[in-house]
């Protein structure tokens, strides 16, 4: 059993749903598997092989199902890689190096030398919009767009859903539910199906206990290429506000959208990410 699960028969359950869920998967895709310093990584492809590369990274407690709808909408224009993150419930390593490190750039240089891109637009939510960020900062040559919702490392980290989430975990299964909705944003209506997923997810899975380093705002002012920020007025996880006010003072250039009402998870941004993508 790896680390980040806490049972053997959880961890056996959360990749046999995800394998049923990757047989649906909305457009044809290719399953890859890439070599990397911190282990294998799975990389779901959609769209052509010819086309602009997108590389989606997903946020914490998640896999590349969540960028679902996403890959059904954007397949049509660019070839996607959503990437399972080391040391998240998908079917890449379980490794873990600390994000202080730098490591984390170093195994995204093997994942797209791995894919053969010399450069991508990059596309990353919460924890993924931290390393997308992280790396654009750092590799700006290899970086043609960066489009980033509620990423992480900007504004301040929140604890206070947190908070909420040990009360309501003595409450079993209704408690959890009650936790995904209080951290993520959403009502039990919008949540949908995911909402019993991702109960289930953080039922058996670990996720990281290690706070995102903040980025200094020399190291915002390096993302010269163009930027789209999007945040959640209501974001329980991340200051919002603070992440707006410091990407426009820090990136000028950078499109950034409040979105009114809106919690930590972000939906029906597709078109808006699209068309900042294929501008």
């Amino acid at each position: 059993m790896s680390a980040i699960y806490k049972t053997e028969a959880g961890e056996q359950e959360l990749r046999r749903r995800y394998q049923e869920e990757l047989r649906t998967w909305p457009v044809p895709a290719d399953h890859l598997r890439v070599p990397t310093r911190e282990g294998e990584t799975f990389v779901l492809a959609s769209g052509p092989a010819n086309a602009p590369p997108v590389v989606l990274l997903h946020g914490s407690g998640a896999n590349a199902t969540m960028w679902r709808q996403d890959a059904a909408a954007w397949a049509g224009h660019f070839r996607t890689y959503a990437v399972d993150l080391v040391g998240e419930p998908g079917l890449s390593a379980p490794s873990r190096p600390p994000l202080s490190s730098g490591a984390h750039r170093l195994w995204l240089d093997d994942v797209l030398e791995g894919l053969g891109l010399v450069d991508t637009a990059l596309v990353g939510t919460s924890l993924g919009g931290w390393m997308a960020l992280d790396y654009a900062a750092h590799r700006p040559d290899r970086v043609r767009r960066l489009a980033l919702l509620c990423p992480g490392g900007v504004g301040a980290q929140k604890v206070g859903w947190l908070f909420a989430t040990l009360l309501l975990r003595p409450f079993g299964r209704r408690g959890r539910r009650r936790s995904v909705l209080v951290a993520t944003g959403l009502d039990a209506l919008s949540a949908g199906p995911a909402l019993d997923r991702i109960s289930l997810t953080f039922e058996q899975f670990r996720p990281r206990t290690e706070r995102l380093p903040v980025f200094s705002d020399d190291t915002l002012r390096r993302l010269t290429m163009p930027v789209q920020v999007s945040v959640g007025e209501r974001d329980a996880m991340f200051d919002s506000a603070g992440t707006a006010s410091r990407v426009r003072r820090c990136v000028p250039h950078a499109s950034v959208h409040v979105l009114p009402g809106v919690g930590h998870a972000i939906l029906d941004r597709s078109g808006a990410v699209l068309e900042f993508l294929r501008a």
